[in-house]
């Protein structure tokens, strides 16, 4: 992880640094009184502005990557239903790219995020350059992940977790929120922030929201924009094949099920990379149904790489 941040870190921070247009954007936006999202660039700025408004007050934390979509928009609800402000990260984190083309790959398009917000609910966006989240001397946050860190995401995108506890540790770091707000569809993911807020004992509350499906179950992802209608369609199995096993899991062991999603994918145009019954809560392998059974899976649709988790009840 740390390899490919050194090696990409200077020339990424130039392309993501706000460009003219987008400053001019930006300038636009906040001058504007009828405006519901205010964005800020800089840590100073947003800190001093939360200072102001949000103090003795609650306040949500979605961290996004941009490219949002339909799934962000239930975070940015659930937070604006339980907090009175909401503060919106738009940020393509470098550090939790093993892949250095994935990362050049990965969809931005800045004014169209802002306007989906605006069309939702009155949100506080930052949007900082990798130079304000990792400035020279920053020392990155580190914790020992264990099992969940080490199969499924964790085995097929090396470095991945360690980027993930960097950034969202220096956000919390930022905005000290009371709330954040993680989609289950990344269960790992959310199962080691969770872990990272205890171990670093944060006063922060980290909210699992339901995994938001399009038409058919295809999970809400900013990769599905990627894909092409064709594609999408396609790429329906990981989640009716996850279903399926969950309504037919009487007949099968977890070994059992294991195998046959690996047949029905046989029969598709995606490439299954994996396909795993874990306990929700340790990521062990299950050798028997439980009620704390997920059905994880990640496949590609050409060079678009998706994933999806259910429970298994």
């Amino acid at each position: 992880m740390k390899i490919l941040l050194n090696k990409t870190l200077q020339k990424y921070r130039k392309k993501s640094g706000t460009s003219t247009k987008t400053d001019s954007f930006v300038h636009s936006l906040n001058v504007n009184r009828m405006a519901k999202t205010q964005v800020f660039t800089t840590v100073k700025s947003l800190q001093n502005h939360l200072s102001e408004v949000a103090k003795n007050r609650t306040v949500g934390f979605v961290p996004t990557m941009g490219a949002l979509h339909a799934g962000h928009v239930s975070l940015v609800e659930a937070s604006a239903e339980q907090c009175d402000f909401t503060v919106v990260s738009i940020f393509v984190n470098p550090t939790q790219f093993n892949n250095a083309s994935d990362l050049e790959k990965y969809p931005r398009n800045f004014e169209k995020d802002i306007a989906l917000l605006e069309a939702t609910t009155e949100t506080i966006v930052f949007a900082p350059t990798v130079e304000e989240i990792y400035p020279e001397g920053h020392q990155p946050a580190t914790m020992k992940l264990g099992r969940v860190a080490e199969i499924m995401e964790g085995e097929f995108r090396p470095g991945h977790f360690d980027g993930v506890v960097e950034v969202v540790y220096r956000f919390l770091e930022i905005v000290q929120p009371t709330h954040t707000f993680f989609g289950e569809k990344d269960l790992q993911q959310l199962s080691i922030i969770k872990r990272m807020a205890k171990e670093f004992d944060l006063s922060v509350e980290v909210v699992g929201c339901q995994t938001h499906r399009l038409e058919g179950g295809l999970a809400a992802s900013s990769r599905n924009e990627r894909l092409t209608e064709d594609q999408k369609g396609k790429a329906l199995i990981l989640f009716q094949s996850l279903d399926r096993v969950r309504k037919e899991k009487e007949q099968y062991s977890p070994r059992e099920a294991r195998e046959k999603v690996k047949e029905w994918f046989q029969d598709s145009e995606l490439e299954l990379e994996y396909i795993e019954f874990v306990d929700a809560t340790t990521f062990e392998d299950v050798t028997e149904w439980t009620s704390n059974t997920h059905g994880c899976i990640a496949a590609f649709a050409g060079e678009v790489r998706l994933l999806d988790n259910i429970s298994m009840t």
